[in-house]
């Protein structure tokens, strides 16, 4: 049961920045690996409650490709974490009738790794109730980039690109932008995080950590945004 109130107005599409896992892990004297640990399980804990809200997407940054710069016991770390939490999360998605999505490049992945989020993707790809996707070796510029050389490679003439057109070649292709946008650990800025789907985002940012970050943190900023006008440019509200 959710707290909020039946005349809630919610978004379709709700995307976060699951940041703090290194702070927060470093405030109980913990090693930063520590708190990607669990904000990898709060992670897998947060997808089942927040499908109880009816939002059809939820997309979360798991791993920008600029995160690959950080020191390589803590990517390394992190890589093992994705890989072990991966069957477990696939096994409660599907029961749950939630299909996975990865936003992102393979490139860099290892190969076991790219068959396991195939796989993940292949097994839920029938669900029909929430739609995860999961950024991960993400980034927005190289996102745009991508989509161009595929138009390109597609020979589409200048004179039929319009944004309609150029969003099919994104990763988020079929699914609406997000209505809003979350950024939990305090930093306000979307570092490269989908930056063509969230021009018309409601941002929210907060400073509690993510493994922090509960039904009660998730429902105030469901709240936040039900509160604000969205105008798209014009006059009237939606």
């Amino acid at each position: 049961m959710t707290g909020l109130s039946k005349k809630q107005r919610l978004p379709q599409h709700v995307a976060i920045v699951m940041d703090g896992n290194g702070r927060w892990a470093s405030r109980r004297r913990k090693p930063r690996l520590y708190g990607h640990k669990q904000g990898a399980l709060h992670a897998r804990d947060f997808v089942e409650i927040f499908a109880e809200y009816g939002i059809p997407y939820l997309t979360l940054y798991a791993f920008s490709t600029e995160n690959w710069s950080r020191p390589k016991a803590e990517v390394d770390g992190i890589i093992k974490l994705l890989s072990e939490n991966l069957d477990r999360a696939v096994k409660i998605a599907h029961e749950q009738n939630i299909r996975i999505r990865h936003l992102g490049k393979e490139d860099r992945l290892p190969e076991a790794i790219r068959r396991k989020a195939r796989a993940a993707i292949e097994k839920t790809s029938n669900n029909s109730g929430l739609t995860v996707n999961v950024a991960f070796n993400y980034g927005g510029r190289s996102e745009i980039v991508n989509a161009a050389q595929q138009i390109i490679r597609s020979r589409i003439k200048s004179d039929s690109l319009d944004e309609h057109v150029f969003s099919r070649y994104l990763y988020t292709a079929g699914i609406p932008d997000p209505d809003l946008f979350i950024r939990t650990g305090g930093e306000m800025r979307i570092s490269n995080f989908l930056i063509w789907q969230s021009a018309y985002a409601e941002l929210y940012f907060t400073p509690v950590l993510w493994p922090d970050f509960g039904r009660d943190e998730l429902e105030k900023a469901l709240t936040d945004f039900g509160r604000r006008q969205r105008r798209f440019g014009g006059l009237k509200s939606q």
